[in-house]
């Protein structure tokens, strides 16, 4: 016996025809121009009408066609993105988040990938996403020449930056970096620790100078020395090469600005004939995936990159309607493991094994910052 046949199924012949907007207005029992009203977001639908309509687009699997919608809101729900290296892992978990939120608030997502952070590269990828009618631009670029160009096309061009350069004018994502910068330096200085010593990013990054703030905030409020701070460029390599100049200083406690110039520091201190945390207290900044399973495991500041880009989204979003948008500040919270200590009785002892500027291969590692 043949089954009653579904009123709102399509005929014999169409059964493999892609649904248009006619085919759920007939479902739904409206116009297809309260169809298309729910489809564009309007809000003079009734919610049961709403409700009965969006029943039907997700039976027949209708999907409203982009181009069209376009002309009609002028929108083409697609959010662009500019990024420095998805390698990285940083960016590459904020650019998860981008994609994660958009998906989530029916926006599809293109990115340009960008090989160095010149201006004029950012400048490049930012035209491309306008040619290709994006509504919006979250900026991926940490230095601030590049932020400065993204700053630029904002007269024009909605864009969000992940994070801010400060003062730039542009809506940013708050990451909070300063006062957990300022929570790790108070716990090695309880750990009874006299100073803190610093490795810091490169100065022309947000990041480096937001975690350079929050260090020297809290040695200067506990009335403790401040010293020099020496520069890396977020690599293992150079936290190596850190790491010996601040041995040879006579460190005690060290804060390293991202998790990878601490391995490098770590491995620094080994080399040096001594030991993490006995000898040398070492912090890291962004709890990276291996930061748990070193020897011994890091401590560090964990941060949730993917929320970063969340919000970033949500702050773009927020721009393209005209809505002011408070998602707050983020919290990266401090993550204690074994790499930290109360410091030794005598001062630590200094002497790498290794010559001076002599950098093992193996810890040559990509950056998380």
């Amino acid at each position: 016996m043949t089954p009653p046949r579904d009123p709102g199924a399509p005929e014999d012949g169409d059964a493999a025809r892609t649904p248009v907007l006619a085919d759920v207005a007939e479902r739904a029992g409206v116009s297809q121009q309260t169809v298309s009203r729910v489809v564009n977001g309007s809000p003079a639908v009734a919610r049961r009408t709403r409700e009965r309509v969006e029943q039907a687009i997700k039976e027949l699997g209708y999907r409203p066609n982009a181009a069209a919608r376009a002309l009609v809101t002028r929108r083409s729900r697609r959010i662009g993105v500019v990024a420095a290296s998805s390698a990285l892992h940083g960016p590459a978990m904020t650019l998860l988040g981008v994609q994660e939120a958009a998906r989530e608030a029916g926006y599809s997502v293109a990115v340009v990938m960008v090989r160095d952070l010149k201006p004029a590269s950012v400048d490049e990828a930012l035209t491309e996403l306008r040619d290709q009618a994006v509504d919006g631009a979250v900026a991926i670029v940490p230095e601030d020449a590049s932020q400065a160009a993204v700053a630029a096309a904002e007269a024009t061009f909605p864009c969000v930056l992940a994070p801010g350069l400060d003062g730039a004018g542009v809506a940013d994502a708050y990451w909070g970096e300063v006062a957990a910068a300022r929570e790790v330096t108070a716990h090695l200085l309880q750990l009874g620790h006299e100073t803190v010593h610093h490795l810091a990013g490169p100065p022309d990054w947000a990041e480096s100078r937001s975690r350079a703030t929050g260090w020297r905030t809290a040695l200067v409020e506990a009335g403790r020395r401040v010293p020099p701070p020496v520069r890396g460029d977020w690599t293992a390599a150079s936290g190596y090469l850190g790491g010996q100049r601040l041995l040879a200083a006579g460190a005690s406690a060290v804060f390293v600005a991202n998790d990878h110039m601490a391995i490098g520091v770590v491995r620094a201190v080994v080399d040096g004939g001594l030991c993490v945390p006995g000898d040398v207290s070492v912090v890291g900044f962004d709890d990276v995936p291996e930061a748990a399973y070193l020897n011994p495991p890091l401590t560090t500041v964990h941060q949730d990159f993917a929320q970063i880009g969340r919000r970033c989204v949500h702050l773009l979003l927020g721009r393209l309607t005209d809505r002011v948008v408070d998602v707050g500040g983020l919290n990266p919270r401090l993550v204690v493991r074994a790499s930290t200590a109360a410091p030794p009785s005598s001062p630590p002892r200094t002497g790498p094994s290794v010559a001076a500027g002599e950098v093992p291969p193996q810890v040559r590692t990509p950056s998380s910052a």
